[in-house]
């Protein structure tokens, strides 16, 4: 079984103070508080707000908001660059289509997870980054070995490398959840979209 974190270790470890430009995916304040605290030092990161998942316009914008103002408030904020995507709800909608009775860990998150990996990784061919990987992988109701291979098979696609990840690895969850508190961030109790939403009030 591969251990993602040994893999990023390595990476880092062979950079030799290069600062690699790497487009991040972020999905909120509180999965990407540790993720951007941990990996700055070694990147110049550039996140990529992309959630159509998040399918009630009201609590799209509060993520993003919270997101922001964390970064203002965090020391190495100002290094971080921005990247709002469109908000496009309805290609969620689409792609969870006949999907939406499936539990949380299905085929519907399968679905959503390539859905915003898809575009990240066209963003960063776009704008010609060095890597690309996105923060959920720090929550344990996310499978990291499903994005790994979401994001390597996009990678070949696009030919822009995907970073190996794992953030639950090194206590990062445990970080998330005291930086959360340190700067009082907003921590929703669902993945975001109407689905999970619903499973989570019915519990």
């Amino acid at each position: 079984m591969r251990n993602y974190q040994k893999e990023l270790d390595a990476y880092i470890e062979g950079l030799n103070n290069v600062e690699p430009r790497l487009l991040l995916h972020c999905c909120c304040a509180p999965c990407s508080s540790y993720v951007t605290e941990y990996l700055h030092t070694f990147f110049r990161i550039t996140i990529f707000f992309y959630n159509p998942n998040i399918t009630e316009a009201e609590e799209y914008e509060k993520r993003k908001a919270e997101l922001k103002r964390y970064l203002s408030e965090v020391s190495y904020g100002p290094e971080i660059d921005w990247i709002d995507a469109d908000y496009e709800p309805e290609r969620f909608l689409d792609v969870a289509k006949g999907l939406e009775d499936e539990p949380e860990r299905g085929r519907r998150c399968e679905k959503c997870f390539r859905l915003r990996l898809e575009k990240t990784a066209s963003e960063a061919k776009r704008g010609a980054y060095d890597l690309w990987c996105t923060t959920l992988s720090i929550s344990p109701h996310k499978d990291a070995d499903l994005l790994m291979k979401i994001g390597e098979e996009l990678a070949k696609v696009y030919q822009v490398p995907y970073l190996p990840s794992d953030f639950k690895k090194k206590n990062g969850y445990k970080r998330s959840i005291e930086l959360s508190g340190e700067y009082d961030l907003y921590r929703q109790d669902y993945c975001g979209c109407r689905f999970s939403k619903r499973a989570k009030h019915q519990e």
